[in-house]
């Protein structure tokens, strides 16, 4: 499902204008709003349109594929996880480093860590649009029946708890598994993907082994959900929202999808904590040019536009969620209290202890890894390899990606 929205500064005997293509990433709800953002390009920039093009989750990496190959690709581009690395890592993003630079009260709005994220070789690539990241839900109801007065602290007292609050029908833990969302599990127990300098991988250590064999007969035994293994959105989050897990690894707007399927949600009833050891996976967008473009400030001027001010107030306000700006996420604060406190108590979590966000790694060819790597682990949790072989199996596939030249920053860890 795509659609487009056109904002046309021109009269009918006037020049044809020029046009700023920006692809979204599944935000067809956001038509009202990226209208007036158009209409603020459109006062700075007479003459031109701006044309949105959204794509689902699904579609949109093969949209995206298909223009850059036709010499087609969108000026302005919204991308979720590390899938921009790859694109970076080939030429086909502008690097925004002058213009941070150049604009310094506009990127003095923002978190430094979160700037950060977007930096390959050196080299800043993209505006954080939204920000979310993975936190510990729990069911207080489930809690208090089990005799549990706060969030486990260590992966110890996570997997106690999990034990405490699984029986019949219910499941002591979840967690969602995408886009490396799983990884704080791995960052508790003091296990890196890949060494300091991106060359090698780093995760067969006995620690891991020890890890996935808990997780593995923790599965079998019912204390955490197979779903967590299986499942990717809707199953998971179904789940939590039906009230029988006790606790769901998942970023925060999770609780968006639960409070709407869930009557029972409400601040009484979730609580929500940082994983144990404070670790935590950002699955942040952020808005980017592409190097293609023949309207390398017009598209500047349009992002700042979407990621400061008014534009990112009501952007905010839409998504129930944070954005990258930190001016932005006071005024939402103040709106939430009014509007939403338990929104309100979510925005509180999303911006601590962001030096121990995880899964966050320069590598341009996350993807490839990623697809390496979690079948395997998959494949042992569910029992059907041992966790040696699957540790194995996915070094072996892993190095073998990072021994190919390129993808890997010079200035990486």
């Amino acid at each position: 499902m795509s659609f487009l929205v056109t904002i046309c500064a021109c009269s009918s005997d006037s020049a044809p204008p020029r046009t700023l293509y920006v692809l979204t990433f599944n935000m067809p709800h956001m038509e009202a709003e990226f209208s007036l953002w158009a209409k603020e390009f459109r006062r700075l920039h007479p003459g031109f349109d701006v044309q949105q093009i959204d794509r689902k989750g699904s579609n949109w990496a093969a949209y995206y594929h298909t223009q850059v190959i036709a010499g087609t690709a969108p000026d302005i581009i919204d991308t979720q996880g590390a899938i921009w690395l790859q694109y970076a890592s080939q030429g086909g993003l502008l690097d925004l480093s002058r213009y941070l630079e150049r604009d310094r009260d506009f990127t003095n709005q923002f978190y430094p860590e979160l700037i950060e994220s977007w930096r390959y070789g050196g080299k800043n690539y993209g505006v954080p649009l939204y920000f979310t990241k993975t936190l510990l839900f729990y069911n207080k109801q489930m809690f208090k029946e089990a005799g549990l007065t706060q969030p486990p602290r260590s992966f110890a007292e996570l997997m106690s708890h999990a034990r405490k609050l699984a029986g019949t029908g219910r499941y002591g833990f979840m967690t969602l598994n995408f886009d490396w969302l799983y990884w704080p599990l791995f960052a508790m127990n003091d296990i890196r993907l890949v060494t300091p300098d991106c060359k090698r991988a780093a995760f067969n250590t006995p620690a891991a082994r020890m890890l996935i064999e808990e997780l593995a007969a923790a599965t079998a035994e019912g204390i955490i959900s197979p779903t967590s293994w299986t499942g990717r959105w809707v199953e998971p989050n179904g789940m939590f929202a039906a009230g029988n897990v006790g606790m769901f690894n998942a970023h925060s707007t999770a609780l968006l999808w639960i409070m709407s399927n869930a009557q029972w949600v409400n601040e009484g009833s979730v609580g929500f904590a940082q994983m144990p050891g404070d670790w935590s996976v950002p699955n942040a967008h952020a808005l980017h040019i592409s190097a293609s473009t023949r309207y390398p400030e017009q598209a500047w001027d349009f992002i700042k536009i979407v990621t400061q001010g008014s534009g990112a107030l009501a952007f905010g306000k839409k998504l129930n969620s944070p954005t990258g700006n930190r001016v932005v996420n006071a005024q939402l604060r103040e709106y939430f209290a009014q509007t939403n406190p338990m929104v309100l108590d979510v925005l509180g979590t999303q911006f601590e202890y962001l030096d121990r966000m995880v899964a966050n790694w320069p590598l341009a060819r996350d993807t490839e890894i990623k697809h390496a790597f979690y079948p395997e682990i998959q494949s042992a949790i569910l029992g059907n390899k041992s966790a040696a072989d699957a540790l194995a199996s996915a070094e072996r596939k892993v190095n073998h990606i990072l021994s190919r030249p390129g993808g890997i920053p010079e200035d990486c860890g």
